[in-house]
């Protein structure tokens, strides 16, 4: 956290020495200007936790919160905030002042390019904390209907234990493989050398096939993925097993992992094939896209409360729906009311 706090104010800084307003597009990744959902929450907190809301009404405060926000991030304040979507176009993100769990976002979609800030008040209204996150993050959170899955695909067969659909990776990360994984976590952003080939990903990923896993039970299908995920690190030579539940699971290797016990794949609002920019600073220049993140596949039997993992498949979201068919999805309500979980702010 030290090191996004730190980073996150020398772009402060930049941003302050700039001509910038909210307004003026910043490229996703642009290492001098663009912050990370890690270093903006780093940031947002340092600067605005314990500001002091009181007796303010609603649209008031609504200004003031936008106010600190752009004094935090080292921007002028204009003299009014346009409605624009998002509030904050330039770092791409929009605001929701939180007093209780429940989170509504009116008139539109759940953007999956757009960032959340979520800001914890008080019930005295002093700011508690700061959350960032993405649709995608927000989109597993309802639990009333009223939000579908964007993206679903299916597997048609299986065709082996092991499936490597395509043996190369796309161009860009073909550029920064390599097989340094020295002093590296499963969280830290790639380095030029940092990232396996899919293919090296593949056979050490082989070694599960055949492996037990504890079932935690049908509901906990959260901590499925995280037993799978441990296990996942440990396979490709990490030290240690981190996981802040951010897109993709292994940000490190681009690498998302998937367990699945039945045919349909949930993606949220994540399409595997985007050639939207991950949130992330660009590697050697380089803008990393959705489509450039390697999945992992696994699927297994349950019995005896243990999964047995049976098979494997490798692919990239270049080539994903060559081997998973999509479902298209039924879109998302115009209101979206979301319940969050109590300790959401804390983790």
């Amino acid at each position: 956290m030290k090191d996004h706090l730190k980073n996150g104010l020398k772009k402060v800084k930049a941003i302050e020495a700039s001509d910038f307003t909210i307004y003026d597009q910043i490229e996703v990744g642009d290492k001098k200007f663009w912050l990370t959902s890690q270093e903006l929450q780093a940031v947002l907190n340092y600067e605005l936790t314990g500001i002091n809301l009181f007796g303010l009404p609603l649209r008031t405060r609504s200004k003031r919160v936008k106010s600190e926000i752009c004094n935090a991030l080292g921007y002028s304040i204009p003299s009014s905030f346009k409605k624009t979507q998002p509030r904050f176009q330039g770092q791409r993100f929009d605001v929701y002042t939180q007093k209780s769990n429940n989170l509504q976002v009116w008139n539109e979609d759940l953007d999956l390019t757009r960032r959340y800030v979520l800001i914890k008040i008080s019930d005295e209204d002093i700011i508690l904390c700061v959350k960032v996150v993405s649709g995608g993050d927000l989109a597993p959170l309802d639990t009333t209907g009223t939000l579908t899955q964007k993206y679903q695909a299916r597997l048609k067969d299986l065709r082996g234990m092991f499936e490597l659909v395509t043996d190369v990776d796309s161009q860009l990360i073909v550029n920064l493989c390599g097989m340094n994984l020295s002093k590296q976590s499963p969280v830290d952003d790639p380095t030029m050398g940092s990232l396996l080939p899919i293919k090296l990903i593949y056979e050490k990923l082989k070694l599960l096939v055949g492996s037990n896993l504890v079932d935690p039970g049908a509901d906990q299908e959260r901590n499925r993925g995280a037993a799978l995920h441990r296990v996942v690190c440990l396979s490709l030579g990490y030290s240690n097993y981190e996981d802040n539940g951010q897109f993709p699971d292994v940000k490190n290797q681009l690498l998302e992992v998937k367990l699945q016990t039945s045919p349909t794949i949930d993606l949220g609002l994540v399409s595997p094939d985007s050639e939207a920019p991950l949130d992330m600073e660009k590697v050697e220049d380089i803008s990393v896209r959705h489509c450039d993140v390697r999945y992992a596949v696994f699927y297994g039997n349950i019995e005896d409360s243990q999964i047995t993992i049976t098979n494997l498949i490798v692919t990239n979201g270049k080539n994903f729906y060559s081997r998973f068919p999509k479902f298209e999805g039924k879109g998302l309500n115009k209101k979206i009311q979301i319940r969050l979980p109590k300790d959401y702010f804390e983790r």
